[in-house]
């Protein structure tokens, strides 16, 4: 049976829920696409099975922040995910923040080892600095989805080479969280 992953592309197109901006970009545009090109490479792959949470750029979940959360992880316990990614971008008033991290309900937990090695592998293809993986129990899509989940701050949106990196090569975000899931699983 495949490993099934469930992309929550972060964010609505418009508020509720909407987005950092930065250099030009918005920030539900930008994980849109990765988690689009990340679908699509998991699906060419019968090691796995993905589904989007916004199948569609227009895609609007929920009326409120708390319903667009709370829809995001009900979609993936309801389908019965294996592993949640949760794809977004940083952002800072210092332009100069910089590098992807990953966030996680627990240390030492499986979705703790996980992040790890996207980080390896996301931070491998595109040259941004790894920021590590952090905890953040209080977040509503890690400590509300019933399996391993990740929100990965893929880059700053705010920082004028981060943003190009992710604008100009979203495929290598893709395939660094691709590589980092297929090397988790052993596939």
């Amino acid at each position: 049976m495949p490993i099934r992953v469930y992309i929550d592309q972060g964010h609505n197109p418009v508020n509720p829920n909407a987005g950092a901006e930065g250099s030009g970009l918005r920030e539900q545009d930008v994980v849109y696409r990765i988690g689009v090109l990340l679908f699509d490479l998991l699906n060419a792959d019968p090691a796995f099975e993905a589904r989007l949470s916004r199948p569609t750029p227009e895609t609007q979940i929920g009326t409120s922040n708390a319903s667009s959360l709370r829809l995001r992880t009900e979609a993936a316990n309801d389908w019965g995910a294996d592993v949640f990614i949760s794809l977004h971008t940083n952002a800072s008033e210092n332009s100069q923040a910089n590098g992807s991290e990953a966030l996680v309900y627990q240390d030492g937990s499986t979705a703790y080892r996980l992040a790890e090695v996207i980080q390896q592998e996301l931070t491998a293809l595109t040259g941004l600095r790894n920021r590590g993986v952090k905890l953040r129990p209080g977040l509503y899509v890690l400590r509300r989805t019933a399996m391993p989940a990740a929100l990965l701050e893929l880059g700053f949106i705010t920082n004028p080479g981060d943003a190009a990196q992710m604008n100009d090569n979203p495929g290598l975000f893709a395939q660094g969280i691709y590589r980092g899931l297929k090397r988790f699983y052993g596939v």
